[in-house]
């Protein structure tokens, strides 16, 4: 089998694994929370947490795998997520929980700007087609995780832990072709790299780097903040938890085409700015559906649309800008790293608007009950007074 072939199931295995530790949680949220008596802001740090963590140790992976080389930096990320998922099947509490999410997130962390760096190196001719590979592969991730966690639940006697858990084995799957693809013949790379100028730096005075930044943190809001609450809010509109989880699986489906030819088809119709605005409002066709309680499942193929197209968008745009791995690595971790702290705030932004919503709508109730009893005690004065209700009369059979 080819090198390069050898290489992209490599890239596939591992991107596999950048996804199941926070698409995971959203399905079994409802359950945690009653399990362990969290807030709707307290549990969605499950997910702000990784996200966070992204956007905070990104540069430090860039400058660590200029050292020690990206090969073997991204095998240690493997064996974070992998291990910190695995240990979620033993939590005993909240807090237990939440440093698995932080120990995940250092690894997804360490894996984001350093993939990027991998495809600018192994396929500087390839970059299109090998970003849709990496992205489709958390796509695929993410919806084997979100539409499967719940039935793993039930198939492990009810028990979410077990059901969160059992996602470690996509890491027993990539660590041992990573090792045997890629680490074992990274040795003339780390030579190379150690002997650049290249110091990882990230390009902070760069303009072009900052508006890229800029674009991948409104992408990470929208993407993060629909992974954590799709399901929540349909299971909110009435429906079961398993269509709730059906409909975040429906749109990590839709993801999977989106994600892999809109690239492709930027390379062949090259005006960004239309694909942007195309997935952008696709976005927020869909938010706006999911507010008004309306076609969740037309909600979920909008919502995939749109986060399937800018995602990849988000990360093929600093590997286009760069003619080098390094380089590529710095600006992706720029991207990267203040991108996911602005998407961190998404979930917690919308757990506070879900929270804020559930006391308005109770307020509005007991107000229109009040306004209703007000309404019945005028009514029976005027019984009494000998004067008919304005409706009486309306069936005078009655």
């Amino acid at each position: 089998m080819k090198r390069s072939t050898l290489l992209g199931v490599a890239l596939f295995l591992a991107s596999l694994n950048l996804r199941p530790v926070i698409s995971s949680v959203s399905p079994l949220l409802e359950t945690i929370r009653d399990d362990l008596g969290m807030s709707a802001s307290s549990a969605s740090l499950l997910t702000s947490i990784p996200v966070l963590c992204m956007g905070l140790f990104s540069p430090i992976a860039v400058k660590i795998g200029l050292r020690h080389g990206i090969e073997r930096i991204l095998s240690i990320a493997l064996v974070l997520v992998g291990g910190a998922t695995l240990i979620r099947w033993f939590t005993p509490s909240y807090t237990f929980l939440l440093i698995t999410a932080l120990i995940a997130g250092i690894g997804i962390a360490s894996a984001g700007p350093l993939l990027s760096g991998f495809v600018k190196r192994y396929f500087p001719n390839q970059v299109g087609s090998m970003i849709g590979v990496y992205s489709v592969a958390m796509v695929i991730g993410a919806a084997l995780s979100a539409g499967l966690s719940v039935p793993f639940q039930n198939a492990f006697n009810g028990s979410w832990r077990s059901a969160l858990g059992f996602w470690a084995i996509l890491a027993a799957i990539a660590l041992p072709a990573w090792w045997l693809f890629v680490v074992r013949h990274a040795e003339r790379n780390v030579v190379q790299t150690s002997s650049q100028n290249n110091t990882g730096r990230l390009p902070w005075r760069n303009s072009r780097a900052w508006l890229l930044t800029l674009f991948f943190g409104m992408m990470a809001i929208a993407f993060y903040s629909v992974t954590a609450w799709l399901a929540p809010a349909v299971s909110n509109m009435g429906y079961s938890k398993v269509y709730a989880g059906n409909m975040l699986t429906l749109s990590t489906l839709v993801q999977i085409p989106a994600t892999f030819l809109i690239p492709m088809l930027m390379h062949r119709f090259s005006n960004r700015l239309l694909w942007m605005i195309a997935c952008a409002l696709s976005n927020l066709a869909g938010i706006l559906l999911i507010i008004f309680s309306s076609s969740p499942w037309l909600a979920a193929i909008l919502l995939g649309i749109g986060n399937g197209g800018l995602f990849p968008i988000a990360l093929m745009l600093p590997i286009e800008e760069t003619s080098n791995a390094q380089d590529a690595s710095s600006w992706s971790a720029m991207t990267q790293s203040v991108g996911y702290v602005i998407g961190a705030l998404g979930p917690i932004l919308v757990g506070w608007i879900s929270r804020y919503d559930k006391q308005l709508c109770f307020r509005l109730r007991r107000t229109c009950r009040c306004h209703r009893s007000d309404d019945y005690r005028a009514a029976f004065h005027r019984i009494q007074k000998g004067v008919r209700p304005r409706s009486a009369g309306r069936n005078p059979g009655k």
